[in-house]
């Protein structure tokens, strides 16, 4: 027998189904409360609203879980590449050897941007925050594709649109970041992998040779694949309202990137560095700060999660990540020596431990680029470039469903009736 919910409205019963997921997490459907009482829910920053059924990231952040398609997100961050994890989040499946060499193909050889786009970058200063940079070109491409914003579209157009946009994202960031330094843009080279195209177009330089690191190259593929997704956060649920919009697939990323960018998202990796930096400019200790942080005079960036109460099953897989670049570039940044310090505190003091305020993985992707020699601007657009596939799988799985456009209601709390009053009149 079915369960179902029951609310009491003035005096009369009302009945509505629950639903249960794959992992047992319970739903109460409303779909159709207004209609049967008048009434509406509130529930400000969605916290307690499932937005839609989704089958691509399942999270409990009481037991620190994270899957993505049901494979854990442990064996894939240490036996997956990339671009693998991107099929499966895509397409639904694992890919086969085949499929996976067909997907990487088709990738690298849209990594090419039209010339013209080089005129967009120009006319930003070079002053300009990479992530505004970014979502401007991406919205871009749509003028170039004109045939994304096609609702026809069949199957094979809207493919090829996903992967020109998975090709073409990370030549966006590497052209935006040389262009705000006045250095030459390297051309992407196909033969590399995406990974390693993407390092080559960012660091090397036309009349040098250019050595890729196996160990940068495995920590950024490792990286990448933490931010693949992340269930329905504020960028990918702003993917989602904006794609249930019937708007381009180039528009729906768009505007995740400015969600993305904004401080409380993905710019709490920037912060955390740029913590650290005010640490070590106001000469205070690291025991002097943490005694600031349990009065609460400052903020720990980089350390606790809203979702995870237990840890950030990330922290743990990119915290080796983070020591193997440390350890391999031999980095001597005194503020990455405050972030270790910090780390060891909140590891170990019973202040941190009692209220499970472990590094998250803001904490230690900020320490890494850092370590990579990245201004601090740039880091939410590597975590842009992470998130890509999962944005898209959400946008496509949207799509598939055919889900109705998003219309949040509201409760209105402003004025009632009154009539206009004419202007030499008014007080």
């Amino acid at each position: 027998m079915s369960k179902e919910a029951e609310i009491i409205l003035d005096g009369k019963s009302y009945k509505f189904p629950v639903i249960e997921g794959s992992e047992g997490e319970m739903a109460i459907d409303i779909a159709k409360l207004r209609d049967l009482t008048g009434y509406v829910t509130l529930d400000t920053g969605y916290k307690n609203t499932g937005a839609t059924k989704s089958a691509i990231t399942f999270l409990d952040g009481e037991k620190g879980i994270l899957r993505y398609r049901g494979y854990p997100i442990e064996q894939l961050a240490s036996k997956a590449s990339f671009l693998e994890v991107s099929y499966l989040l895509i397409y639904g499946e694992l890919p086969t050897t085949s499929q996976l060499e067909i997907f990487k193909d088709r990738i690298m050889k849209h990594t090419n941007l039209h010339e013209d786009i080089k005129k967009i970058f120009d006319g930003f200063p070079s002053s300009a925050h990479p992530m505004g940079v970014l979502s401007s070109a991406v919205s871009s491409l749509t003028a170039y594709y004109p045939g994304s914003i096609d609702q026809n579209a069949n199957d094979e157009e809207v493919d090829l649109t996903i992967v020109r946009l998975m090709a073409k994202l990370p030549t966006i960031a590497a052209w935006s970041y040389r262009n705000s330094k006045g250095q030459p843009l390297m051309y992407p080279k196909p033969k590399l992998g995406y990974c390693e195209n993407f390092l080559y177009m960012m660091f090397g330089h036309p009349n040098e040779d250019f050595t890729l690191d196996p160990v940068v190259v495995e920590a950024l593929n490792t990286l990448f694949i933490l931010h693949a997704d992340h269930e329905q956060n504020c960028s990918t649920s702003t993917v989602r309202i904006v794609g249930s919009a019937h708007a381009s697939l180039y528009s729906s990323i768009a505007a995740g990137i400015n969600a993305l960018w904004g401080p409380l998202h993905g710019g709490a990796n920037q912060e955390v560095i740029e913590m650290l930096e005010e640490i070590q400019a106001s000469g205070i200790s690291t025991k002097d700060y943490i005694a600031k942080v349990k009065t609460k005079e400052v903020r720990l960036m980089g350390f606790g999660h809203r979702v995870y109460k237990n840890f950030d099953p990330r922290a743990n897989i990119i915290k080796k990540a983070c020591d193997d670049i440390l350890n391999k570039l031999g980095v001597n940044d005194p503020a990455l020596a405050i972030a270790k310090e910090l780390e060891q505190a909140a590891l170990s003091d019973p202040y941190f431990v009692e209220r499970k305020l472990y590094p998250n993985v803001d904490f230690y992707s900020g320490i890494i680029y850092k370590a990579l020699g990245l201004r601090s601007d740039l880091f939410t657009v590597m975590f842009a470039i992470g998130r890509l596939p999962g944005w898209i799988a959400q946008w496509k799985e949207l799509r598939d469903a055919k889900e109705p456009i998003g219309r949040p209601r509201q409760i209105y709390t402003g004025y009632t009736e009154r009539d206009y009053v004419s202007i030499e009149k008014r007080k």
